[in-house]
């Protein structure tokens, strides 16, 4: 059995555990499994037994994680599960008192929402286990307090939108991810326990190049921008958008290196388009403030001569939050969205889709939702990651970044890591699959570390053609 010296706070640990696994198996599983227990029946007054929350999934992962974790903290594994279903029969009558006052499903109620289902449990651990009052109730209290802070967190963090007209499908881990990635209190944490950046920056990479005198050579690569230029020719092109330019910018990480904005204003001073497509990765880190690079984007934008405006969509270092603020500066969002361009009486579609790299929300279905059958469209994501879905699509052009080419290659250009899922012919520059026309931009910043070596950034220039052609490229 527990120990005397610690009692209380091993059962309310374990209290904690066996609430908390119904909410997370149904993190796991979705949709799958989730039958509720009272099969979807009304009681007398017309309203659910319990509701669609309580189901035989998650009855069934409490009872199975009870019996399986009382051993490692001195109880009977037949006491851990006795008191996992008490816990879920606690768990059952608050759902039901709330049904019978006519509360939806999912409505909160303090201590109501907690009580029972630590009171069951307790009153028979303290019945074998001889617990006096005052540790029975320290052990309610400190349920209360810790499920009651750990509910909001769960519904006003992981499940709550958090934007109007929220455009994603809810899922508890993109959430997550996106409130590590646009919380600032979390940045100090964040960066201790992110552990790709913790191992490039600080264990082997900086101190390497420090140490062999290559970081200023490093940074000093980064800056050193290219003008790619680069003719795509295609058969179904409209008459009207032949010739049609297009300036593509990716992972411009315009706050990782100073001087990174006056190089890039420089450099399209006297570059006019017809539009300007932005991949994604505007900020350096994935975490923390956001104003620096939106100070940034703020001095860039006006600098680009673009007559059909600029599109963009975000990257694995864009959360979702950030959208409103971009679009502030005058860079329209398409987070799995079309946008026409008109010509003459004749339109091609951008089509914008969500990060499939870390959020994993690219959805080219409902990208391609408004476009016509038959219409010509560049696809623009932010990695490669999504070039089947494009391609199942009928996408004519796919626009890309984030793999920065590798941004640390070998001598021949050759990327050692491209960080990406995609094949690795897709890594940079030209690419075909299937009908599909794919290009993979270098990028034109560099993040991780602000260095760069045999893989100078890019700002890439694209014209559409009407025919068959060779592709062409050359760097000005």
């Amino acid at each position: 059995m527990i120990t005397a010296a610690t009692p209380v706070l091993s059962f309310v640990f374990f209290l904690l555990w066996i609430n908390a696994l119904p909410p997370l198996a149904s993190m796991i599983c979705g949709e799958r499994w989730s039958r509720p227990l009272d099969g979807g029946r009304l009681w007398r007054d017309q309203q659910p037994i319990f509701g669609p929350h309580k189901t035989i999934r998650g009855l069934i992962a409490s009872l199975l994680g009870g019996t399986l974790v009382a051993p490692l903290i001195g109880l009977t594994w037949w006491l851990g599960g006795a008191c996992a279903l008490l816990a879920m029969g606690g768990d059952l009558l608050s759902s039901f008192i709330k049904r019978r006052r006519t509360l939806s499903s999912g409505t909160e109620i303090v201590i109501l929402d907690q009580l029972f289902e630590a009171l069951f449990p307790t009153l028979l651990f303290a019945l074998i286990t001889n617990l006096s009052w005052w540790q029975m109730t320290a052990i309610l209290l400190l349920f209360i307090v810790i499920a009651y802070w750990s509910s909001r967190f769960w519904h006003f963090i992981i499940f709550r939108p958090p934007l109007k007209n929220y455009p994603r499908q809810i899922r508890s881990t993109v959430r997550l991810r996106e409130w590590r990635a646009c919380h600032t209190p979390l940045a100090r944490w964040q960066t201790f326990f992110n552990m790709t950046s913790f191992f490039t920056d600080l264990v082997v990479l900086a101190p390497l190049f420090k140490l062999t005198g290559l970081y200023e050579k490093g940074v000093a690569n980064a800056l050193n921008i290219q003008v790619v230029k680069k003719t795509f020719h295609f058969p179904a092109l409209p008459e009207a958008f032949d010739q049609f330019r297009i300036l593509f910018l990716s992972d411009l990480h315009l706050d990782g290196i100073e001087s990174l904005t006056d190089t890039l204003i420089d450099s399209l001073r006297d570059i006019e388009v017809d539009l300007c497509l932005i991949g994604g990765d505007i900020r350096m880190q994935t975490y923390g403030p956001i104003a620096p690079c939106i100070r940034h984007l703020r001095r860039l934008l006006p600098h680009i001569q673009s007559q059909d405006g600029i599109l963009g969509v975000l990257g694995n270092h864009d959360c979702l939050e950030m959208a409103p603020d971009f679009e502030e500066t005058g860079l329209i969002m398409l987070i799995n969205e079309s946008w026409p361009i008109e010509r003459n009486g004749e339109h091609i579609w951008i089509v914008g889709v969500d990060d499939p790299h870390f959020y994993k929300m690219a959805n080219a279905e409902a990208a391609f939702r408004d476009v016509p059958a038959q219409a010509f469209t560049v696809f623009l994501a932010h990695s490669p990651e999504a070039y089947q879905e494009a391609s199942q699509c009928n996408a004519n052009l796919y626009l890309c970044g984030h793999t920065h080419g590798g941004q640390i290659c070998l001598p021949n250009q050759r990327p050692i890591f491209t960080n990406s899922r995609a094949p690795r012919y897709t890594a940079s520059g030209s690419w075909q699959y299937q009908k599909m026309t794919g290009y993979t931009s270098r990028g034109a910043g560099a993040s991780s570390i602000p260095l760069r070596f045999h893989c100078p950034g890019e700002i890439t220039l694209i014209t559409l053609a009407k025919g068959d052609g060779i592709l062409q490229a050359y760097s000005k």
